[in-house]
């Protein structure tokens, strides 16, 4: 669909999400670092302490997939969320954690993914979570597939691959493609390779984002305000 608002009207809409993020979100939020791109930040969900994101964060929320980063726990001191820099997250991801879950650099979560760091109830006292502690680590640049499911005290190593569907309850190494339920490794990724990260491309931030305002002012270019307006009431087809 084609995006009918003059450049200063576009401009508008982001310093509101600025404005947005810093009175309703970041509060919210033990830490969150610089440059963040969060887009519909209404449809995201944070409760409980400590959630920390790192710089470069892309975080992103929908209206029928709501993201949200919970922590829930009575103890204190406990690690909560902890986001590292230039992670990637889709709509209605969900982070549930009661101790310790760690996302590494430049880490993808696909829509719908869910991480817990607990089974919220006790197997034969289920009136009351369980004693035991557990954590999650996702180490640097894990790519986490549509709708996966990430169990209680696993740590997926750097650069591997959980699949689309794939439930993970116990370690998966470095350098790998898991998939399945349990996940299993299916592949080892060649060691030839180069593996490109989201910090490897989007790294400088203040080049992309020049190049993203000289892209926008090129494809928003001639449009006006009145034709705008007018886009909204009398939409066309296509």
């Amino acid at each position: 669909m084609k995006d009918c608002r003059p450049y200063y009207i576009k401009k508008a809409w982001y310093r509101f999400l600025d404005f947005y993020v810093d009175r309703y979100l970041e509060p919210r939020l033990s830490l969150l670092g610089k440059n963040p791109f969060i887009v519909k930040p209404w449809h995201i969900e944070i409760f409980g302490s400590p959630i920390r994101i790192g710089n470069n964060i892309t975080l992103l929320g929908c209206s029928d997939k709501k993201t949200r980063l919970t922590v829930w726990s009575e103890k204190k001191g406990i690690d909560g969320i902890h986001i590292e820099d230039h992670v990637l997250i889709s709509p209605g991801v969900r982070i549930s954690a009661a101790n310790s879950i760690s996302i590494g650099e430049s880490s993808m979560l696909a829509s719908h993914v869910y991480i817990t760091d607990s089974d919220w109830h006790g197997i034969y006292d289920r009136s009351m979570p369980p004693r035991e502690n557990s954590r999650v680590v996702l180490e640097k640049n894990v790519w986490i597939g549509d709708s996966a499911i990430v169990c209680k005290g696993v740590t997926i190593g750097e650069n591997s691959i959980v699949g689309a569907g794939s439930v993970v309850t116990s370690d998966i190494p470095e350098n790998v493609i898991a998939a399945g339920n349990p996940a299993r490794v299916v592949r080892r990724l060649d060691p030839g390779r180069e593996i490109i990260t989201r910090k490897d491309r989007f790294g400088d931030t203040e080049k992309m984002n020049r190049e993203l305002a000289t892209c926008e002012k090129g494809f928003l270019e001639g449009n006006t305000t009145w034709g705008w307006i007018r886009s909204l009431v009398f939409p066309k087809k296509n």
